[in-house]
């Protein structure tokens, strides 16, 4: 078993008051959990910033009658397959298309792929989901 340790801060009560509803709000059990995940969340960003191997999912809507878009789209995936470990094709209606993309790499070759797919026109909106491999977080 791990050892715990404890320690004291020192907050503004403002701060501590909104910090206290974002404990409500996220559904946590105590004030502990929640500057853990604060505190891991950190450490991932940082993992991003040192350009480790992490993992993320780059999720994006298009038009799939946009003229040329869905090859544009295979191409680049096919480039970039090496980074690339799954990938989920959704038709949400009758001219839109979701695609979520799991990817493991450094962070930002990873970054690069999602600017890349998301930024390519008549891609609707995209968004990059960056989170880490778990190794070295406790």
């Amino acid at each position: 078993m791990k050892k715990l340790i404890r320690f004291g801060v020192s907050l503004d009560h403002h701060l501590l008051d909104d910090f206290d509803l974002h404990i409500r709000k996220r559904k946590y059990t105590n004030r502990s959990e929640a500057l853990r995940d604060l505190i891991r969340d950190n450490l991932v960003g940082q993992e991003w910033d040192d350009d480790k191997e992490t993992v993320g999912t780059i999720t994006f809507v298009y038009d799939h009658h946009v003229r040329d878009l869905t090859r544009k789209l295979t191409d680049i995936q096919h480039r970039y397959q090496s980074l690339i470990v799954s990938g989920m094709h959704v038709h949400l209606d009758h001219d839109h298309c979701l695609e979520v993309l799991v990817v493991k790499g450094k962070g930002t070759a990873i970054r690069k792929v999602a600017d890349t797919l998301i930024g390519t026109k008549g891609v609707k909106h995209g968004k990059l989901a960056a989170t880490t491999t778990g190794k070295g977080l406790s």
